[in-house]
């Protein structure tokens, strides 16, 4: 037996540590797959236009490993949103996040302040629209995409999909 200094440890344990830690790291990504799959399936199932946000969390975490879990949750969504895009054939466009609370929805006016977090309605001063901070935002989304909102929400119609002839 070769002379091993006092507190080290033997060969292999340090795979063996990774290894132990890995399977932990594996288990979250699965589940934030499968998270992001499901959410995306239900979205793809109920809308035929998607406008999300190309959204980046790094500001938003304050440790390094918030931020890496945040983004990681965010990315695997992302993918799982895209996936679906292909699978369904649904038209799922990324919309650049800056200014989507400060635009407003009727006119496309732009506040020269940005409102604060603790403020959830959007008064804009040009028209005078008045309308939840979040629902506003979300009906900036579909015009930044390109699209002209036509129904209410952009909720597709019942029933099923009518199929075009072959």
């Amino acid at each position: 037996m070769a002379f091993r200094p006092a507190g080290a440890r033997e060969r292999g344990t340090c795979w063996a540590a990774a290894h132990r830690a890995a399977k932990p790291h594996k288990r979250v990504a699965r589940q934030r797959r499968d998270t992001g799959r499901t959410w995306a399936e239900r979205v793809a199932a109920d809308h035929d236009r998607i406008a999300v946000e190309d959204f980046e969390p790094w500001c938003l975490a304050r440790s390094t490993a918030a931020r890496k879990a945040a983004d990681a949750a965010i990315g695997a969504t992302r993918a799982a949103l895209m996936e679906v895009d292909r699978k369904h054939a649904r038209d799922v466009r990324l919309v650049h996040p800056g200014h989507t609370t400060m635009d407003c929805a009727e006119c496309g006016a732009r506040t020269r302040h940005a409102l604060p977090l603790s403020e959830g309605t959007y008064a804009c001063t040009a028209c005078g629209a008045v309308s939840p901070r979040d629902k506003n935002s979300a009906r900036v989304m579909p015009v930044r995409a390109g699209w002209t909102p036509d129904g209410v929400e952009g909720v597709r119609p019942p029933g099923p999909p009518v199929r075009a002839a072959a």
